[in-house]
């Protein structure tokens, strides 16, 4: 399996995001679960606080995790993050 993901490293601090669906984000225990279950399976993220990212239909980012994260992550355009394919079994 493929997911699009980044690790970014800005402002001192290391950090994964990758995109998700909507619905993953819009349930906390969908996110939880989601999480762990990448952390475990894809090594560049182990040990990464991990942010979810997900598109509505307008291409509107919107993400879930760590909140001084999230809020970074908001506050900059989507095209800045330098997004990787990554594969997992």
């Amino acid at each position: 399996m493929t997911i699009d993901g980044a690790i970014i490293r800005e402002q001192g601090q290391v950090f994964g995001i990758v995109i998700v669906k909507p619905s993953v984000i819009s349930s906390s225990q969908t996110a939880v679960e989601t999480r762990a279950a990448l952390q475990s399976q894809l090594a560049d993220f182990q040990g990464l606080p991990l942010i979810l990212a997900a598109q509505d239909s307008r291409g509107v980012f919107s993400y879930q995790g760590r909140r001084d994260i999230v809020n970074f992550l908001a506050s900059i355009d989507a095209s800045r993050i330098p997004w990787k394919r990554y594969t997992y079994s």
